[in-house]
């Protein structure tokens, strides 16, 4: 398996608009939720539709625990936790939720098994060339 990059070209507007390049990360299709509990079933005892039963209770859980202020910590796949940003006040009692809070986020924290993956590296390619797998 390997992660598709392209090269573009990038304005760099604190740099006097200097041209740039990069590289630039090509998403190859998208995965839904049937299509992965498809796999998971295969790869089990579980029927599909228990596997995606439990797949939209664990969401609807993330939902529910999210919003309540929590930290959902899923051991080895991951933490997820809600967090906001918004705009400062000159005074405290100026600050309330519905004029500074300008919008919602859920910021990932990858596994120790994923974070290690991440600093060896993953295997690139360049868009338009075959992957090495």
């Amino acid at each position: 398996m390997s992660l598709r990059y392209r090269i573009t070209k990038r304005n760099n507007s604190i740099n006097n608009n200097k041209e740039q390049y990069i590289l630039q990360a090509v998403n190859t299709g998208t995965v839904d939720l049937e299509y992965i509990a498809k796999l998971i079933s295969n790869e089990s005892s579980l029927h599909e539709v228990d596997v995606r039963a439990v797949l939209i209770a664990l969401g609807m859980k993330l939902e529910f625990f999210l919003t309540d202020g929590k930290i959902v910590d899923l051991g080895e796949m991951e933490r997820f936790k809600m967090g906001f940003s918004g705009v400062a006040s000159n005074t405290e009692n100026d600050l309330t939720p519905k004029r500074n809070i300008k919008k919602y986020h859920v910021n990932y924290q990858p596994s120790r098994k994923m974070k290690r993956l991440l600093k060896a590296g993953v295997k690139t390619y360049k868009e338009g060339r075959r992957a090495l797998d």
